[in-house]
């Protein structure tokens, strides 16, 4: 009988050493993982036989996970390594839980697949506290019938807002149960549209406020266009995630994490579509928030960093990510890995959308901003609120603006 491949995974990761270096791994979300997170350790222990992987047993989620690591740092019984939420890392880095890396990267770490753009999902002034291991963005999803049924074609779709909110319109004018485009009045959208246009939430000491730019007004104002011009409705994101695999929806501006979902939703429906976001500013002044996961190294023990980063060097290689691609439909976090048909080519055939979205994460992937300070959480609800009013008629800029001064309230910055 076949024992499944966590049980053996496990299993090894149970077996007492004749290894020399034990490593604790935490992980979380079990429905996900498990068995990726299992086939990792067994690939890297056949590596590294003197390096034995435990992997704890797993959180539900990634914020249950950090608190476990926080309550497990005050008994002293933490980790070597943790996997945590990519928003979430700095919660350990602000309590000099998460060790820098810097020491440990290579000296041309483009050459290995660690991207500018790539590494800036774990720094932090200046210092290397995470490395991304799974990754997902902002793409928009196109229902290419609808587009053809108003009169546009994917060979030519359109690769501007203009011209989105333009189609959006003749989509949703074709009759009553067909809506032209939806996005949710959400701050990583919000973050996603606004650094599209080069725009950042917050200086880089984080001690201002910066997204009533004019970037963010620009940001923010696609809100109002995608519901005056485009006939957005305020519909629910539950309800928006069911309209379109349903083909109610022309184009959604969605995480490329639901590919899979929306893909299988749509079934034989039509044939699900990728795109990636259109960028307004130039490639440099770029990001898109980045959400997935990625991993830290938790010991301080000099002996056990080395073995630490051995297995965190492994996870990020481009053979690693080939097996959380295709066991988790994550973006990998090496560029390498899209760009060598070596290791995805074979899926990529298979699965094109895929490429367009892990090709969006490599070239533009940047942090997910969380707002500091015991109000952070408390702002991203004010943000969708604003971001729902505007879609409701208000006027972008004002609200934007009296936004801005809202949270630099909130956070102190005032």
């Amino acid at each position: 009988m076949k024992r499944p491949l966590l049980a053996i995974g496990l299993a090894l990761a149970a077996v007492p050493a004749s290894a020399d270096t034990n490593l604790r791994v935490h992980y979380a979300i079990p429905t996900i993982w498990a068995d990726t997170q299992a086939a990792l350790a067994e690939a890297f222990m056949a590596a590294n036989p003197d390096i034995t992987i435990e992997l704890d047993g797993p959180a539900e989620g990634y914020g249950d996970g950090v608190q476990r690591l926080l309550r497990e740092s005050v008994a002293g019984t933490a980790p070597d390594v943790a996997w945590v939420g990519l928003n979430l890392w700095r919660v350990l880095e602000a309590r000099d839980l998460a060790q820098p890396m810097d020491d440990f990267l290579p000296e041309d770490p483009e050459a290995m697949g660690y991207t500018g753009a790539l590494l800036s999902l774990g720094t932090f002034e200046g210092n290397q506290y995470a490395l991304g291991t799974s990754a997902s963005t902002l793409v928009a999803y196109v229902n290419p019938d609808l587009v053809a049924r108003a009169g546009g074609s994917m060979e030519d779709f359109p690769t501007d807002y203009d011209g989105i909110i333009d189609l959006a319109a003749k989509i949703d004018a074709l009759d009553a149960t067909t809506e032209g485009v939806w996005i949710s009045p959400h701050d990583w959208r919000f973050q996603s549209l606004l650094g599209a246009h080069g725009g950042r939430p917050m200086n880089a000491e984080e001690t201002e406020i910066t997204f009533d730019s004019e970037a963010g007004i620009a940001a923010a104002s696609l809100y109002s266009r995608f519901a005056v011009e485009g006939g957005m409705s305020t519909m629910s994101e539950d309800d928006a995630r069911q309209a379109f695999p349903a083909g109610t929806l022309g184009i959604m501006f969605e995480s490329s994490s639901l590919m899979t979902r929306f893909s299988e939703g749509a079934g034989d429906r039509f044939e699900v579509t990728v795109k990636p976001m259109p960028i307004v500013a130039p490639d440099e002044e770029v990001y898109l928030p980045t959400g997935g996961s990625g991993i830290v190294m938790l010991t301080d023990d000099a002996e056990k960093q080395q073995a630490a980063w051995d297995y965190i060097a492994f996870v990020t290689s481009p053979e690693a990510q080939k097996i959380i691609v295709e066991t988790t439909g994550y973006a990998p976090t090496n560029a390498l890995v899209v760009e060598d048909e070596s290791y995805l080519g074979a899926f990529y055939e298979t699965n094109p959308n895929a490429r367009v979205a892990h090709a969006q994460v490599a070239r533009y992937a940047g942090p997910w901003y969380a707002y500091p300070g015991a109000e952070g959480v408390a702002v991203t609800d004010v943000i969708a609120a604003d971001l729902l009013e505007i879609v409701d008629g208000a006027d972008p800029r004002a609200t934007i603006e009296e936004l801005a001064d809202t949270t630099r309230s909130m956070l102190g910055f005032d």
